[in-house]
């Protein structure tokens, strides 16, 4: 085999077996940084996701000023309430939810700022942001609707806005907007939608209700420190839940765990399908529930999926679609055209991956269906500079009949820094190396 350096290696074989945990949730980590940084006062934030997504927007609210304490890699002091005129442009690097939330925060501030990241990034659509923040009056230039986003001083005004699509990054970039704005602001969603925003604006004093699909946010309210423990992140839990369900013998328990209703679409799946799961919600975490879940193999059965469950599992379908390969019958995805415009086309990109593997999928413009179980053979596969896609591929390999490669090991650690170690940590055989050299 040939493969590119720096990437995983991965054997199948033995079970997967012990009580592990994964690091903080990825979407409180970028919350709690920005939101802090506005608040007056400091705030401590303990079990912080250190990653590459997260780390950018670190930096960013640094260039604006915002003097941060680090303690360890994971725990954090933020002395926020004033912002400066960044030196130059604010580098989101990959982090979609960093520059979505973040447009939405400094289209109210008195200067003008500059909005980039990577050509990754660049790809992402930002009209889904840019337009409902402009009926507000923000003045925001892009590249045809495209990073980088240039965001000069404006005055705001409350709008009312009916979403054409369930987004938590565009329902926060209003929210947040709305911040400044001279009145009341109502966001209407047409389903369900992650409400970390929500949740951890009114922990910190801001004028938030809800009226069923309705957000209403009043402006005005001085935001006050807080400190907050983040829990661990059921995305990236849901790369050894997906093992554990998928490897004969398998027995793990994965703990703090974050439960919040609006993340667990792939756990409701999952037992329609015959996981063999036990959810314990054990407390509160930054005001969301937490808890432990324990997972052995299971024998799963297709399903069909579609509706208000995509968005509460958007993230999960990479690793969903492994999932799917393993159980038997059929299995039919509709409604989850979003995942063409995430860090890849996660639906093509994880088709033509998985193919090398050995597994027959029928894409769809909105989906996919498939029928298993499907028998997979070791390959060499990449994970195309997206997070999620490369984790997917070696659990797929944890089951595929030898060796298995799966180039670009590094950008796992966009949402999950130590993949490996935890996997490693449970019995899989899963190492990081220079593929360069193990094929030579």
């Amino acid at each position: 085999m040939t493969a590119a350096k720096d990437g995983f290696r991965v054997l199948p074989g033995g079970t997967l077996t012990g009580t592990t945990t994964v690091p903080g949730d990825k979407s409180l980590s970028h919350r709690a940084v920005m939101f802090t940084a506005l608040a007056q006062g400091a705030s401590r934030i303990k079990g912080w996701l250190s990653a590459g997504d997260t780390e950018a927007t670190l930096d960013s609210v640094q260039r604006l000023g915002v003097r941060v304490e680090r303690h360890s890699r994971h725990n954090l002091t933020i002395y926020g309430g004033t912002f400066v005129k960044p030196e130059r442009e604010l580098n989101l690097v990959n982090a979609g939810t960093g520059i979505r939330l973040l447009t939405g925060i400094m289209v109210g501030q008195p200067f003008e700022s500059v909005l980039d990241g990577t050509e990754q990034l660049r790809r992402r659509p930002m009209n889904r942001i840019i337009q409902p923040l402009r009926l507000m009056g923000a003045n925001i230039e892009s590249v045809n609707g495209y990073a980088p986003l240039t965001v000069k001083p404006a005055a705001l005004k409350a709008v009312r806005y009916s979403m054409p699509m369930a987004s938590a990054q565009v329902k926060s970039a209003i929210l947040l907007a709305a911040l400044f704005a001279d009145g009341e602001t109502a966001v209407t969603q047409p389903g369900p939608a992650r409400d970390h925003t929500e949740r951890m604006l009114s922990a910190m004093g801001a004028r938030i209700r809800e009226d069923g699909n309705t957000v209403y946010v009043q402006p005005g309210h001085t935001l006050t420190a807080a400190d907050f423990t983040v829990p661990a992140d059921i995305s990236s839990a849901a790369f050894p839940i997906a093992a554990a369900l998928i490897v004969p013998g398998s027995d793990i328990t994965l703990t703090n765990i974050n439960l919040n209703p609006t993340r667990t679409g792939l756990l409701d799946v999952l037992l329609e399908m015959g996981a063999d799961l036990t959810v314990t919600e054990t407390g509160l975490e930054a005001g969301e529930p937490v808890g432990t879940i324990r997972v052995r193999h299971s024998a799963l059965k297709g399903i069909r999926v579609g509706g208000d469950v995509v968005v509460r599992m958007i993230d999960e379908f990479p690793i969903f679609m492994v999932i799917a390969l393993n159980a038997e019958g059929e299995t039919l995805v509709q409604d989850a055209s979003e995942l063409r415009v995430k860090e890849t086309d996660r639906l093509a990109v994880m088709v033509a991956e998985l193919a090398k593997l050995g597994a027959v999928i029928t894409e769809t413009p909105d989906g996919f269906s498939l029928k298993g179980a499907q028998s997979l053979k070791g390959a060499v596969t990449y994970g195309h500079d997206d997070h999620r896609i490369s984790m997917s591929l070696v659990v797929a390999s944890l089951v595929a009949k030898g060796e298995s490669f799966v180039n670009d090991a590094r950008c796992a650690g966009d949402s999950f820094p130590g993949f490996a170690d935890v996997m490693r940590g449970i019995g899989a055989d899963v190492s990081v190396i220079d593929l360069q050299e193990a094929a030579q």
